[in-house]
């Protein structure tokens, strides 16, 4: 079946179309090329004034696993209170909403793609499962590293770089992921022996390893392996007054070799003032502005209830009294990663929450490349992910912005730069950071762009001058050609793939493992690792293996 998407104004800048008045063709899934003048049209999209655009990807959503399982069970009265939902049979929250109607609220506004930022190793295959469940998006995850026993004891006995590389890529096949992350390098593991803080070289009282250590043996892998996506990285000290100090050693702490600081608002804190409490948004933006290896997604917090989730048990530990309503949880699993689950609502008239919503938006439009950061609230921490249309507003309307920011809190607008940006995202720029640099950071080589060949998936707008309304209410959104949104509601349902990266390794560290696992774990190796098999093409998907970068071995 051929179809013709005509006349819309395309904005790919993948192709640095910005506005371009031009047709797509798509045949079987895929864009392509203009057929013959004599080759019949199936079917025919009128798109005049028409805002076209590639599917949006999110690159850092917890979508599945432990934590939002957690969270999803810890608020019933969220769910409860949307009953009369349409996509509720499994829960309908707004806060962490089930598998189901995480696919159909993505669709819904267009997004046709996201990816979970902490897939514990050892609870890969439950993330997965969940994920599968979550229709009509593409999805993936990165799995954590860097507070495991077996990664620290390696960097304890100060192992080689290749044997790391092996290991971390043993992970990667193991848990059928596109990437690797490490939160709080170090502190999760280091809060089990009683330490409640660590800074970025500050030692593990038991490996006798500091975070900065494990940043660098993590991020050289990562990037030696060839692996798309930078070492996504969740900095130590998240959410502490004057850890902007830290969030810029991180950066260095790398040696040039590239990172991504994921939801970058909550570690860009100063603590200047009566208050102790500071915007370090402009310290961080000139940072990252001087640092072309270092990416990063904001996390914008969004005032209303939500429900903070986070494999920083450190963290989480210490925000348990902060929580609304009042109840918590924290656990573990094996030993090898965290979970800390704490329900949280911000407030306008809150003298820190109004500064967390300055600082994140002062990052965004303070930041000059766009191909660099991403539109992201760390959903659900900062906010649900159904709150992108409005800060697409915020971002788009400086007017829009300066009334929210006129109901702050009187404090927090005294110690903001927020209301002298003029700065107005435009909608190319909203289309690199959710469409062609999204899918360029986390390594989808066929995917966030409009080129012959690209996988067909497409969202049509209607321009308003309201963006909140043109961005939450899409006109058509194709996946993989299939048109499954129609003004807004689903009208298909379909079963996107997981994005997978595979990259070679010296198959004998199994030996090693084994016997590890034998020792220290109650299951075997076997039982830890997710095949391929399991996540095969059943009417739910498939895998798609993305493209390693060959034979990179220096820093970028």
């Amino acid at each position: 079946m051929l179809i013709k998407l005509q006349g819309g104004r395309v904005y790919d800048p993948a192709q640095g179309w910005d506005g371009k008045i031009t047709d797509i063709y798509v045949r079987d899934g895929r864009i392509v090329a203009t057929p013959n003048a004599n080759e019949r049209i199936d079917q025919t999209y009128d798109l005049q004034g028409k805002v076209v655009m590639a599917g949006a990807i999110d690159m850092h959503s917890h979508i599945g696993g432990g934590k939002v399982n957690i969270a999803r069970m810890l608020l019933p009265e969220d769910h409860s209170a949307r009953l009369n939902e349409h996509v509720c049979h499994a829960g309908c929250g707004h806060l962490a909403p089930s598998a189901l109607a995480t696919g159909f609220r993505y669709a819904e506004m267009g997004y046709t793609a996201a990816f979970e930022p902490a897939i514990a190793p050892v609870n890969a295959r439950q993330s997965h499962l969940e994920m599968l469940d979550t229709p009509i998006i593409d999805k993936g995850g990165y799995a954590m590293l860097g507070s495991d026993d077996y990664f620290l004891r390696m960097l304890a006995a100060k192992r080689d770089q290749k044997a790391i590389n092996d290991y971390v890529a043993w992970i990667l096949h193991a848990t059928q992921a596109i990437g690797i992350k490490v939160v709080n390098p170090g502190g999760i593991s280091a809060f089990k022996f009683n330490q409640r803080a660590l800074d970025l070289d500050e030692q593990h009282d038991y490996y006798q390893t500091s975070p900065r250590q494990v940043l660098l043996a993590l991020s050289r892998a990562v990037h030696e392996l060839g692996i798309p996506h930078p070492l996504h990285v969740h900095g130590n000290n998240l959410g502490v007054p004057g850890n902007v100090e830290t969030t810029l050693k991180t950066m260095g702490a790398s040696e040039g070799y590239p990172l991504h600081l994921t939801h970058i608002q909550f570690h860009s804190y100063g603590n200047e003032g009566d208050r102790k409490f500071s915007s370090g948004a402009a310290r961080i933006a000139e940072a990252l502005n001087n640092s072309p290896h270092i990416t990063a997604d904001v996390g914008q917090i969004l005032f209303n209830q939500t429900v903070t989730a986070s494999g920083d048990t450190m963290r989480q530990f210490a925000n348990a009294d902060l929580a609304s309503p009042n109840k918590s949880v924290l656990m573990d699993i094996e030993c090898d990663s965290g979970c800390g689950v704490v329900p949280f609502k911000y407030r306008d008239k809150n003298f820190v929450n109004a500064l967390q919503w300055s600082i994140g938006l002062e990052i965004f439009l303070l930041c000059d490349d766009p191909w660099r950061v991403f539109l992201t609230t760390d959903h659900p921490n900062g906010a649900p992910f159904t709150s992108y249309p409005h800060l697409i507003r915020l971002l788009m309307d400086k007017s829009f912005r300066n009334d929210m920011f006129s109901k702050l809190n009187l404090d927090a607008q005294s110690m903001s730069t927020l209301n002298s940006i003029d700065r107005e995202y435009s909608l190319y720029e909203i289309a690199i950071m959710t469409r062609a640099g999204a899918a360029k950071l986390v390594g989808l080589h066929d995917r966030g762009h409009l080129k012959v060949g690209a996988a067909a998936d497409i969202t049509v707008y209607t321009e308003q001058a309201d963006k909140e309304k043109m961005f939450a209410k899409p006109d058509y959104v194709f996946k993989d050609g299939t048109l499954v949104v129609r003004h807004g509601e689903v009208v298909n349902i379909t079963w996107g793939k997981t994005h997978t990266v595979k990259p070679d390794f010296d198959q004998s560290i199994e030996r090693e493992l084994r016997d590890y696992f034998a020792r220290y774990h109650t299951m075997q190796m076997g039982n830890f690792k997710v095949s391929a098999d399991e996540i095969a093409d059943d009417g739910r998907g498939g895998i798609i293996e993305q493209a390693c970068i060959p034979n990179r071995e220096d820093k970028a």
